[in-house]
């Protein structure tokens, strides 16, 4: 046979719609339409966003429906920015057909994009997480009787060396240049001002520098170990469902014990507006329980806690022997909190605090690719962080139903059954090209549970990748 060749191609001029190729893609984001449609998503945020556009004048508008999609495919395509979005949706099929936009449409761009979250305020786009819950509480997905609280840091779009200080304006380099001259070094080169920055003490404090750009930024140390300038978001998550109930952003470097009090004032907020619903399927002990990690722990947390009725379930730091004169409620607290760590329902839930409070992290920040925002002031990034944690909530409907909720793990899926019949017959193989191998060898082979091939009826997924 000889060896192909590259010929000239000419492209036909009708293609049928119904011949084009499809991908897996096409499946999954079909299943997610037809989630949002059922729940009249569009007619919803279209109600929600009327007072934002105009009747007549103005520039070609992007309709709010295609505009959130957009947004949610940056969390199941993991995309960080809006140009990468725009960029993709242009360039694929099957996104195409799930944003709505036909093959003889342009693809709005990521300035129409960045122009139609400027306008569409913070409350419209927490409305849209709101009613993601809703939908959540309709399939029967929310408990709300006992949640877990956890942090995280996102790497802002500023960068250290632009800081200036807060009282002057200046740049680092002038403020240690005059210091320089201010201790008799007249021109200070690179190595004296280096020399001079190292025997500093507190020299990247947010109360004396700030970011010109973003001011919301504050100086703290990222999960990996780098100084930075970042945002703190900080979650609710539902213990027994892993929905998302609540998420603010917050200056990063305030303490776990001072932002907890925010976060939890609007998780509360997000169940009163589901208690309202007739549709949803909540219990009435709503918000009972509350499950988090050593750095929450305080006696005014405790305190707090206690007083509204909610039973704390944090991990103790090592803090030895404690002082309790004058602080009988505290201690109180403290003590019970401890008494409930330490029995068999305390370190069950410790134990899955990983599980339903980390990886959303996972889901949201790494793979989702909003560890670092593109995006300046804590309203913008907040619209951003509120619907990718809506495509969290979605993704767990559409685990729980079909069985993944990421493109990437329903591909996954056409595989494992190949998988699992190479390996049944790589087993088999091995016993018939072995010499002594007799028909009676059959009867040693695995008489375990046979293997169970995906489907969507009993297939789920542990992480949604």
């Amino acid at each position: 046979m000889g060896m192909g060749r590259r010929k000239e191609r000419q492209d036909m001029l009708w293609v049928a719609t119904a011949e084009l190729p499809r991908s897996g893609g096409h499946v999954f984001y079909e299943r997610v339409n037809r989630i949002l449609d059922q729940a009249g998503f569009d007619l919803f945020v279209e109600d929600a966003c009327e007072k934002f556009y105009a009747a007549v004048m103005g520039r070609p508008s992007l309709a709010p429906g295609k505009y959130f999609r957009m947004l949610l495919v940056g969390y199941f395509e993991g995309i960080d920015s809006e140009r990468g979005i725009a960029w993709r949706c242009a360039d694929s099929l099957s996104l195409r057909g799930f944003i709505g936009v036909g093959l003889g449409e342009a693809v709005p761009d990521h300035s129409t994009v960045s122009r139609t979250r400027r306008l569409i305020d913070l409350e419209t786009h927490g409305k849209v997480f709101s009613w993601m819950l809703g939908v959540l509480a309709g399939e029967g997905l929310i408990d709300g009787k006992t949640v877990g609280v956890d942090a995280s840091t996102l790497e802002a779009n500023a960068a250290m060396r632009s800081i200036v200080r807060r009282d002057t304006g200046e740049a680092y380099k002038e403020f240690l240049t005059r210091l320089a001259k201010a201790s008799g070094i007249d021109t200070p080169t690179q190595t004296d001002l280096a020399r001079l920055d190292r025997k500093r003490s507190k020299k990247g404090s947010n109360k004396e520098w700030e970011s010109p750009h973003d001011p919301d930024a504050r100086i703290t140390k990222m999960k990996d170990g780098r100084t930075h300038l970042a945002h703190k978001v900080e979650h609710v998550a539902d213990m027994k469902t892993g929905a998302i109930l609540a998420v603010t952003v917050q200056d990063a470097d305030h303490g776990d014990t001072t932002t907890i009090k925010e976060t939890m004032i609007e998780a509360a907020h997000q169940m009163t507006i589901l208690a309202t619903d007739p549709e949803s399927k909540l219990r009435t002990d709503v918000l009972s329980e509350l499950v988090t990690d050593k750095g929450y722990h305080s006696n005014d947390t405790l305190t707090g806690f206690k007083d509204l009725n909610i039973r704390s379930y944090i991990s103790e730091p090592d803090r030895g022997r404690r002082n309790w004169k004058g602080k009988l409620d505290a201690k109180q607290a403290v003590y019970a909190n401890r008494r409930r760590i330490r029995g068999n329902r305390g370190k069950q839930l410790l134990r899955q605090r990983g599980l339903m409070l980390e990886r959303p992290f996972a889901h949201t920040l790494e793979t989702g690719a909003m560890r670092r925002v593109h995006l300046r002031h804590r309203d913008n990034i907040l619209k951003r962080v509120l619907i990718q944690y809506a495509a969290l909530n979605l993704s767990l409907i559409l685990r729980n139903n079909f069985g993944n909720g990421t493109p990437r793990g329903l591909q996954g899926r056409y595989v494992a059954p190949l998988f699992t019949l190479i390996l049944f017959w790589s087993h088999y193989e091995s016993l018939c090209y072995d010499p002594g191998c007799t028909a009676n060898d059959f009867d040693a082979l695995p008489s375990g549970p046979t293997p169970t091939i995906p489907n969507s009826e009993n297939h789920t997924s542990a992480t949604g990748c």
